[in-house]
């Protein structure tokens, strides 16, 4: 279980002066050698500490195996709304359960349990974040742009992605916990991966959850359509299959709401993104199905327009 993990990262985060040294800090103290990056990235509306974790696999890349890596990212627009709410946000779910997965991943290894392929953990610290204007409830803005976002987090070395953002402020998926998205590669909509299904099963105990995507929900921010929120960013900015792990709630919570993050949900998310990542770096765990994914290429061709901007006037 997560739950030391969760609750001390939450008391790292809460805090309106917290850095992303802060989380470092807090990482480098379970284990003094682990792979922890940090620098500060500019936006147009302020900045943002970028932590960046990599954790070794015993054959991962990093080694020189061939063990798949996955990405762990929580995505948000910041942990705080700092001086118009005061206090941890809803929308801050992303980088907890995030942090919370890579303290994990350190302890264990600190006692021996080591993964087959490399984990790779990132997200931002912003305790000052700006809101934005949403139907049908407001959401928090970002210092800086999904894009830069997307550019840091996203890169070559990924074979899967598990994007982990708090999903409260719609009326699509209406149960308190957690919830899957179909997988999302290269423009297209798969079907939900049977094998996270029975991941989700074997953690919480229950039924599996699946949120709805619409197509809209895939394409990048800023072109004018309107988004579910930024949970399926990072598939605009890669050819890796991409699982959104929405923390839900069965009303609309604003993200910029403070008191609105249930320890319990976190904890499960992440307990799933860990076992999870076991299973993917063994091989016994896939996104999609590769023969389906070829064939529909071929009936259907590429829908990699999916991942722009779109046309041009």
């Amino acid at each position: 279980m997560l739950i030391k993990q969760v609750i001390e990262t939450f008391d790292v985060l809460d805090n309106s002066n917290v850095t992303g040294k802060d989380v470092e800090n807090y990482l480098k103290g379970i284990n003094p050698d682990a792979n922890i990056e940090v620098y500060e990235l500019k936006g147009p509306k302020g900045s943002t500490d970028m932590v960046k974790v990599r954790i070794p696999g015993l054959h991962g890349k990093a080694s020189g195996g061939s063990a798949p890596t996955i990405g762990i990212l929580g995505r948000l627009g910041g942990i705080g709304a700092r001086p118009e709410m005061i206090g941890f946000v809803s929308d801050g779910d992303g980088a907890l359960a995030a942090i919370s997965v890579a303290a994990k991943l350190l302890d264990m290894q600190m006692k021996g349990d080591y993964l087959e392929g490399d984990v790779f953990v990132s997200t931002q610290i912003c305790p000052h974040a700006p809101t934005a204007p949403h139907f049908p409830v407001p959401f928090m803005g970002s210092p800086v742009e999904m894009s830069q976002v997307n550019k840091e987090e996203v890169s070559p070395e990924l074979d899967a992605i598990l994007s982990v953002d708090t999903t409260k402020g719609n009326r699509v998926i209406n149960t308190r916990g957690f919830a899957i998205s179909p997988t999302v590669k290269e423009g297209y909509i798969l079907k939900t991966s049977e094998d996270l299904l029975e991941q989700m099963q074997i953690t919480t105990g229950r039924l599996p959850y699946v949120f709805p995507l619409a197509t809209q929900d895939i394409t990048p921010y800023g072109n004018d359509v309107h988004h579910l929120n930024s949970i399926l960013q990072p598939a605009t900015a890669t050819n890796a299959p991409v699982v959104g792990v929405a923390l839900t709630t069965e009303v609309m919570v604003p993200g910029c709401a403070t008191g609105a993050s249930h320890f319990v949900d976190v904890e499960e998310a992440s307990r799933f993104m860990l076992e999870v990542a076991k299973y993917f770096g063994k091989g016994t765990l896939k996104f999609y199905d590769e023969d389906e994914y070829a064939l529909i290429q071929k009936l259907y061709g590429s829908m990699n327009h999916l991942q722009t901007l779109g046309k041009k006037d």
